[in-house]
């Protein structure tokens, strides 16, 4: 029987670069944080970064930045950066925003 990840919630922010606008990315991190029930939001930046507020489990954090760094098969991604964040309450669910 699996084990189920009881650790406390936590939440990063995550800047991916490279080429990561205009190839899906934003709908591969919602697909990708569905799967592994993480809460939060993606959005692309101006200045062609890609930025994610996630919230889970460190475990779930860790995958979620594990498939950031790969990106979907038409991204190239050169850096993902990792920030400390503060949870937000009542995000239970993950958005992809603007368009």
């Amino acid at each position: 029987m699996p084990s189920i990840d009881k650790s406390p919630a936590q939440a990063r922010r995550f800047l991916v670069r490279g080429r990561v606008q205009g190839v899906g990315f934003r709908w591969f991190v919602e697909r990708e944080a569905h799967i592994l029930q993480v809460s939060g939001w993606v959005r692309n930046n101006p200045d062609g970064s890609v930025e994610v507020l996630a919230m889970g489990s460190h475990v779930q954090l860790l995958g979620l930045r594990s498939r950031l760094q790969e990106g979907p098969r038409a991204a190239r991604v050169d850096h993902v950066e990792e920030l400390e964040s503060e949870l937000v309450a009542g995000l239970n669910s993950f958005q992809v925003r603007g368009s």
